[in-house]
Parts: C-alpha cells; structure tokens; sequence
C-alpha cells in the first residue's frame, strides 16, 4: 500500500513539475505553428537545441546548432536584439531553453509548435 502511495506522488510530481514548465514556458515564448516559424525566422535567429549528432544529421536551413546542454555557458552567442526561434525534436527542450533565455533578458522568442520531428520545410543535411 505505502509503495502504491509513492508511485502515485511520483506521478502528480511529475504531472505538476510538467504543468509548471509549460505555464511558465508560456509567459516566456510564443508557441507558434510551422508557417508561423518558417515567415518569422527570416527575421531571426533560428536555434536548433538537438544535440550536435542530430543537427550533423539533418536540421532546419538556416539553424544554428546550440544544444541545450551547452545552453548556460553560450546563450551569449545568441542577440538578444534579435527574435529567437527555438526548436528541438518535439517541443520540451524548446520550452525549458524559452524560460532561461527570458530569465537572461530575451523578449521576442518563439518556439517551434511541432518540432523537428515533423518539420515539413527546407532541410540541410
């Protein structure tokens, strides 16, 4: 019974952590569709937050590789001038880069609704 409770806690904590994440995320960044990410990226910076290996791969034309996992030590990279769109493979990464980024003073970023995963546009691979 006590081990059914813990797995049950471990799953609300889940849920909430995921909730908050994506509320915050929402304040942070504007979730937009593919078109909206292919008209707007012309006028900004377009960020691929997959791991070097995946960008190698295949990627959205005109990304820059940044992995999120270097994302603290480089955003600097990144011009805050500019509007920033964020994509990874589905849209979690995406979503926790938006919230530091608006921590370190970005404003306009936008994240890829979709993700790479089911990106339909121009590729480089």
């Amino acid at each position: 019974m006590i081990s059914l409770m813990i797995v049950l806690l471990i799953i609300v904590a889940f849920f909430v952590i995921n909730l908050s994440t994506r509320l915050r995320a929402k304040k942070a960044a504007k979730i937009v569709s593919e078109n909206g990410f292919q008209k707007g990226s012309h006028r900004g910076q377009i960020i691929d937050l997959r791991e070097t290996r995946d960008f190698d791969a295949g990627h959205i034309l005109g990304a820059r590789s940044m992995p999120y996992s270097t994302l603290k030590n480089f955003y600097g990279n990144i011009r805050s001038d500019l509007p920033v769109y964020l994509y990874d493979q589905g849209m979690t990464i995406s979503m926790r880069a938006a919230i530091l980024l608006n921590k370190k003073g970005y404003k306009k970023i936008y994240i890829l609704k979709s993700g790479y995963r089911n990106w339909n546009g121009k590729t480089k691979k």
